[in-house]
Formats: C-alpha cells, sequence, structure tokens
C-alpha cells in the first residue's frame, strides 16, 4: 500500500466517523424532541381527562310548590320579599314528598343531596318570574358536590361513592333510573365567584381579579418599556452608566418573580400602606417584573430596524424625535407588541408575587375595579389544589385548561402580530 492509499483510507475513515457522529447526534436530537412532546401529551391527558367534567354539574329534578303562603311572601312588589322567603324549605318538603321519606333522621341524609346553592338559584329564577308562584313546577336543581362526584364514576368501574350513605345511594339511584337525575353545563363555573362549596365555586371572580391586574400591568409597563428602550437606543451616550444599566436590565430579567412580591410588599404596602389583595398593588408588582422583557424586546425591534431608515429621515430635514417617531417606532412597533403580549403572557401565569401581596385571598364578591378586593386566575388554582373536598381536583383541571386557553391565544396572538405587522429588509 502505498503513502497516498493510506493517507486516503485515514481520510474516508474520518469522514466515515464523522458522519456517523451527525447522524447519532440528529437522532439525539429527534429523540429530545419526541420526549418532549410526550411529556406534553402525557401532561394534557392527565389535565384534560380531570378537567372536562368541572365544566358539567349534576341536577336533580324536583317538582316544587311555590305556594305564596309557605314561602311567606304576602306581596311579590315588595322589595325584599323574595330575600326572606323559604325557598329551602319548599325544596325539602318537594323532596320529602318525592322519595316518600317522614323519619328525622333520613331527612338530614336526604337534605345532604341538595346543594345549599339550589335555593338561591330557585330564588332568582322566580324572581325573575313572579308568575310561578302560587303553583307547582319542575325544576333541575344543582346537587350536592357529593352526589356530583358520584354521578360523574357512575360508569366507571369503580364509582366513588365518598361521604354517601347505602340509604342515600339507594335514593339517587331510583331518581336515576327515572330520568331525574342528569349532567349539564356548569354554568355557575364560569359566572360565579369562589365558594367553599366545590359545586357553587366559580372562575369569573379569580377572571375578573386576572383581567384588571394585566390592564394594569399592561398600561404601566408598556409605555415606560419602549420610553426607556427609544433612551437607550436613540439618545443615551455610551459608556460606564449606561453600560451598567444595561447590564442591570438584563440581571432583572432573570431575577425570580418571588423576589418581585417581596419588593412589592415592602414598597406598596408596608411603605405606602396599600390595601392588600386589590389588582392594583398586583399591577404594580407585575410591572416590575416585565419591564426588563419589555425593554429588552423594544430595544431589539429597535436595533433591526436599518440605519438607512435613520439617515433618510434626516438627510430630509427630520428632528431626531421626528425621526423616531415617525419612522423608527412605526416600524418597531411590531416587535415590540410581539414582546409585551409575551411579557403579559408571563404575568398573566405569575402565582408567587401575588401570593406575597395577599391576593390568596378568599373572595366570593366579583371585583369591580382595580381597588376592590381580588384574587387571580393562578392563585384561585393554587387554593383549589389545596383543598380537601374530592370535587375540587376537577375544578383546579378545568380551571387549569382555562388558563392555558388564555396563555395558548396570547402567544397566537404576538405570532399573528409578527407575521401580519413584520417588514423584511
Amino acid at each position: 500500500m502505498t503513502s497516498a492509499e493510506s493517507t486516503i483510507e485515514k481520510v474516508n475513515k474520518n469522514l466515515a466517523r464523522r458522519y456517523r457522529a451527525e447522524q447519532r447526534f440528529r437522532l439525539y436530537g429527534i429523540l429530545s424532541v419526541l420526549f418532549g412532546l410526550s411529556c406534553l401529551v402525557v401532561l394534557f391527558t392527565d389535565i384534560i381527562g380531570k378537567g372536562y367534567k368541572g365544566f358539567v354539574s349534576t341536577e336533580i329534578y324536583l317538582t316544587v310548590d311555590l305556594s305564596s303562603d309557605d314561602l311567606g311572601i304576602s306581596d311579590p312588589e315588595v322589595e325584599n320579599a323574595f330575600m326572606q322567603a323559604d325557598f329551602e324549605g319548599a325544596i325539602k318538603r318537594a323532596l320529602y314528598a318525592r322519595l316518600d321519606v317522614t323519619d328525622r333522621r333520613a331527612k338530614r341524609a336526604l337534605n345532604a343531596l341538595i346543594s345549599s346553592g339550589a335555593s338561591y338559584a330557585l330564588r332568582d329564577q322566580v324572581k325573575r318570574q313572579p308568575e310561578l308562584l302560587d303553583s307547582s313546577h319542575g325544576f333541575w336543581l344543582l346537587a350536592d358536590d357529593d352526589v356530583d362526584t358520584w354521578y360523574k364514576s357512575v360508569d366507571s368501574k369503580s364509582p366513588f361513592t365518598g361521604r354517601l350513605s347505602d340509604e342515600q345511594l339507594t335514593w339517587l339511584q331510583t331518581l336515576d333510573f327515572s330520568g331525574e337525575l342528569r349532567t349539564a353545563l356548569n354554568t355557575t363555573f364560569f359566572t360565579s365567584g369562589d365558594s367553599r362549596e366545590p359545586e357553587m365555586a366559580g372562575i369569573m371572580g379569580a377572571a375578573l381579579g386576572s383581567f384588571f391586574t394585566v390592564l394594569v400591568t399592561l398600561l404601566l409597563s408598556f409605555p415606560i418599556g419602549v420610553a426607556a428602550a427609544v433612551y437607550l437606543e436613540e439618545y443615551a451616550p455610551k459608556n460606564r452608566w449606561t453600560d451598567l444599566i444595561e447590564v442591570n436590565i438584563n440581571n432583572l430579567a432573570a431575577v425570580p418573580s418571588i423576589i418581585f412580591g417581596l419588593l412589592g410588599l415592602a414598597i406598596f404596602i408596608n411603605f405606602f400602606e396599600m390595601p392588600r389583595s386589590i389588582p392594583l398593588v398586583g399591577g404594580l408588582v407585575l410591572t416590575l417584573m416585565t419591564l426588563p422583557t419589555i425593554i429588552i424586546s423594544s430595544r431589539a425591534a429597535i436595533k433591526a430596524v436599518p440605519p438607512s431608515i435613520r439617515e433618510a429621515a434626516l438627510g430630509l430635514g427630520a428632528s431626531k424625535m421626528q425621526m423616531v417617531m415617525h419612522h423608527v417606532l412605526p416600524l418597531a412597533m411590531p416587535g415590540m407588541l410581539t414582546g409585551a403580549i409575551i411579557g403579559m403572557a408571563q404575568a398573566l401565569g405569575e402565582t408567587a408575587p401575588l401570593l406575597m401581596i395577599g391576593m390568596v385571598a378568599f373572595v366570593v364578591d366579583l371585583p369591580g375595579g382595580v381597588m376592590d378586593a381580588a384574587t387571580a386566575l393562578p392563585v384561585q388554582i393554587f387554593l383549589w389544589a389545596d383543598s380537601p373536598e374530592r370535587a375540587f381536583v376537577e375544578k383546579t383541571s378545568a380551571a387549569i385548561m382555562v388558563l392555558l386557553g388564555f396563555l395558548f391565544l396570547m402567544n397566537a396572538l404576538a405570532v399573528w402580530l409578527r407575521r401580519r405587522l413584520e417588514r423584511r429588509w
């Protein structure tokens, strides 16, 4: 074998080894992607499998006698007539008559099948339709969470009976056999606030709290972040002080979110004595957290504008402010909006800073503004996940599905804005 042939053989072996290494590296990448996708599939399957039942609730059909005398309504026109009426007693009497129960102990067990919120729903319906008074009508009434959990698992191999007694199960099977037990869309989940009773708990209060909090964050962080980015890119001199500011902005983007919660607790609540658990304080804290992200993305968008645009504007006699406002900012706005939406999505999913400023409080009433006590959707999920009732498991998963839906929509909006408004140079 000649020296030239030996060299060619060594080169070919080396190339073959490099090609095999490249193929292995490519295979590792494919396996990593598949592993990540499989983890997502398992996660979403578990969440959806537990959460889809949270969007429906179990109801019991009863024929209720709405006699004005029994309800204690002498004049329906009186303002508080329906508020003081005994709708709970009317439901109990209808339940006793339907299942022919007279024993006091059995009555207590039977009453436990109906949710404590059923009387309020019946009261609201009769208040809207006062012509229902002094007659008997059939109503689908909200069942207790134990009944709800059992009925949703009745088709499984091992139905969950929970705290239901054998006597209560017999009554429920009787109602189920006669078609007086059903599942329907759980509108309460979307229209009411939090509750100690799982079947009455909803996400509307938390959703409004998140909306007001993110609104405050957007109104504060976007203009401040854009202004800071414009100053640093177009006006700030390049010296050690601006370098220090840039380093600190980059470092703040990596600070754990709970640190901003501690900062908000120390400044806004302890120093300025602002109320706890209000969206205004939550928005201020999340503004501090999202500002570095918006500043960095806005600076990147401004840098992407070609220098020729600036030079042409200045060459035609525009001032520097006119050049920035009329040319640079409009061209950089798609990237700025994308960064702002991603920052808002990050703020929407944050829990730790809000826990530190007291937005973990149990709030039943729906907030009407940024100064009303409220909680946020991630915090609501945290509270439900810590509740001992089994029915809160599906509520937690359903709320996670709603939160993920909002996050997907916001990220999809960011991608759409980027593709719709971006200009290629």
